[in-house]
């Protein structure tokens, strides 16, 4: 299971047990939209290679809102 905790400057992730973070810039360039439009949906498919993805999609605006 891959946790994600978002804040204004980028995502803390738990992937298997390994603890990173995503900076803001590096998120907007891997996705190519800017950070507030990206969605959950899309950060776990930069670290997962076939995640599970469960409900609608929620942009990273609204999670923080």
């Amino acid at each position: 299971m891959t946790l994600l905790s978002f804040d204004e400057q980028g995502i803390d992730v738990v992937y298997e047990g390994t603890e990173f973070r995503l900076e803001k810039r590096l998120v907007e360039e891997a996705i190519g939209k800017d950070y507030p439009d990206v969605t959950d949906h899309e950060v776990l498919q930069i670290i997962e290679e076939d995640p599970p993805l469960s409900g609608e999609p929620r942009r990273i605006a609204d999670i923080l809102a």
